[in-house]
């Protein structure tokens, strides 16, 4: 069974930054693509960032979002700068199964997610 635990959520103003934390347990971490989802009020869950080897971001936060790991601690990081009010969603990590990296479908062990909100 793999748990996985976001934190680093919180209200931050436009422009501001925050770092997403996402602690995994129960799986051998390092072999794990792991992805990072947010989903706003009445839309769907929507792609943001993924990592196996190397990071790979949706073109809305390219640039300004970072994905990142630390095998030692079975963490991975999602490091936000320049937020816009537009970023403000509940973000969610998840561990790839394999298949296509943006799609939700190839997912599992969903954490419970942290909340992002950003004022203008």
């Amino acid at each position: 069974q793999v748990q996985l635990v976001e934190s680093g959520g919180g209200l931050v103003q436009s422009g501001g930054s925050l770092r997403l934390s996402c602690a995994a347990s129960g799986r051998t971490f390092s072999s794990s693509a792991m992805g990072w989802f947010r989903q706003a009020p009445g839309k769907e869950r929507e792609f943001v960032a993924f990592i196996n080897w190397s990071g790979y971001y949706a073109d809305s936060v390219k640039g300004r979002f970072t994905i990142s790991r630390d095998n030692a601690k079975n963490t991975v990081y999602l490091q936000m700068n320049s937020l816009k009010p537009e970023d403000t969603a509940v973000y969610y990590c998840a561990a790839f199964t394999g298949g296509i990296y943006y799609n939700t479908n190839n997912y599992a062990y969903w954490g419970q997610g942290t909340q992002v909100t950003v004022s203008s």
